[in-house]
């Protein structure tokens, strides 16, 4: 999703609005604990908006560690300029971040990986595109070169945005099977110093953590919702 441009079937915003289980005066449990579906992996990167309208929150990254779930780190988070939205209910260029639970595929930047990384990483070439023509057979995917069908600009040149995709991951809102006009090209990314178009985006040193913490071993997805949202959670 154009980062430039303002500068995973169904949850109703995923996080658990439900006071915290446990005896009275008991410290809240963390997060992940209170989430229905956490993906099935011992990571979990969870990026909350206090609410649907927000275009800021924060992203925090969990290790699942003897049963318990632990924070590994966190920082601010920017989404989109719109807010929030239910992915299903997510059209493209709307601006709006999809809530859900999604894997994590790839990462890419314009940048080398950082040092310790072990997600498979692509590096961002003049030739490296975002399909997001609906009328491509690509739609949805990252093309190098790009192919005949996929107009550049129904597109995003990625090595255009060397600051916000200096390092991202992807994420698999909409990708395993895309469904056109729902949209295309949501990433966790670098911070551009505003509202994204409608991905996640970090401050930079804080994306370097993340690559450098995530395992695809260990099965990581990303949540995204609200802190008020509904308790039910659908995996994408």
């Amino acid at each position: 999703m154009r980062p430039g441009a303002v500068a995973l079937a169904s949850l109703s915003l995923l996080l658990l609005g439900a006071a915290p289980v446990g005896a009275a005066g008991a410290p809240p449990q963390p997060l992940p604990a209170r989430m229905r579906d956490t993906g099935g992996g011992t990571q979990l990167i969870t990026a909350v908006a206090a609410r649907t309208g927000s275009t800021t929150g924060t992203v925090t990254w969990w290790d699942r560690v003897g049963g318990r779930w632990v924070k590994a780190g966190s920082a601010s988070a920017r989404f989109g300029a719109k807010g929030l939205v239910e992915g299903t209910k997510r059209r493209q260029g709307t601006y709006t971040t999809p809530t859900g639970l999604y894997d994590l595929p790839f990462a890419f930047g314009t940048e080398a990986a950082p040092s310790g990384t072990r997600y498979p990483y692509r590096a961002v070439r003049q030739s490296s595109w975002w399909c997001e023509d609906n009328a491509s057979r690509s739609y949805n995917r990252w093309t190098d070169p790009r192919p005949a069908d996929c107009r550049a600009a129904e597109s995003e040149h990625l090595v255009s945005y060397p600051t916000q995709y200096a390092h991202a991951l992807v994420i698999g809102f909409n990708y395993r099977t895309p469904v056109r006009g729902r949209g295309a090209g949501i990433f966790l990314h670098v911070d551009g110093r505003g509202a994204t178009a409608g991905c996640v985006s970090v401050p930079a040193a804080d994306m370097r953590r993340i690559l450098r913490w995530a395992d695809p071993a260990r099965g990581p997805h990303i949540a995204v919702g609200t802190t008020g949202g509904a308790t039910a959670v659908t995996r994408y």
